[in-house]
């Protein structure tokens, strides 16, 4: 996976080298969207059950365009509510949130069909910062954390498509690249009747659809 990201780097970095000697078109526009998210978690001997979380994300975008040959990249900075929902250790429904500010940057080719529209592949790294979390608190172990991830590197394959110049539309899949949360494990204690935790940790990974649309001034 990391050469995968490598390479995308590389491929961005000469779009933008030919940018300077290509007659490149550039556009900035305003993105919008919703975040389709279910957690795998992965050593849990505890009872988590996960769910899906629905967020949203907004901000500016801008891209470079080469018209001919149609590559181009995109980038944007959004605010986005992320998170996950899950069955927790006590049977009790729990939701998590997370607000953060994401970055991803799109090595993107076009396929004209007509001057009307336009069909695209994507694909890229993203970059998340969290800016709050919610805490997850265990009742029965008397156990509080904020176990979601304060920074995230994931990859971004989409598709989509362009209307009108203005007008785009598409649905991205978001592969993390490491564990978007980790949780401090529970077992039952038989001697004290009670949970405890214990020294395994309870990775989980946030696989999510994001479903967007965007307006290009």
């Amino acid at each position: 996976m990391k050469k995968i990201i490598s390479t995308l780097f590389v491929a961005v970095a000469l779009m933008f080298a030919g940018v300077q000697s290509a007659q490149a078109q550039f556009s900035w526009g305003i993105k919008g969207g919703l975040n389709l998210q279910k957690a795998d978690f992965e050593n849990a001997t505890a009872n988590l059950k996960p769910d899906n979380f629905t967020g949203f994300f907004v901000g500016p975008m801008a891209e470079f365009t080469i018209p001919i040959i149609g590559l181009g990249v995109d980038g944007s900075l959004l605010y986005s509510q992320t998170g996950m929902s899950f069955t927790g250790d006590n049977g009790m429904d729990e939701t998590l949130k997370s607000h953060s500010i994401e970055i991803p940057i799109n090595l993107k080719y076009s396929l004209g069909l007509g001057k009307l529209a336009s069909v695209y592949a994507a694909a890229g790294p993203q970059f998340a910062f969290a800016l709050s979390q919610d805490e997850w608190k265990n009742d029965l172990a008397n156990y509080t954390s904020k176990p979601l991830k304060k920074s995230q590197l994931s990859l971004n394959l989409g598709v989509g498509v362009k209307l009108l110049s203005h007008l785009q539309a598409g649905v991205t899949y978001n592969i993390p690249l490491g564990d978007t949360a980790e949780f401090e494990d529970f077992d039952y204690n038989d001697v004290t009747n009670q949970y405890e935790a214990i020294s395994t940790v309870v990775g989980a990974k946030n696989k999510t659809w994001k479903i967007h649309v965007a307006y290009i001034f």
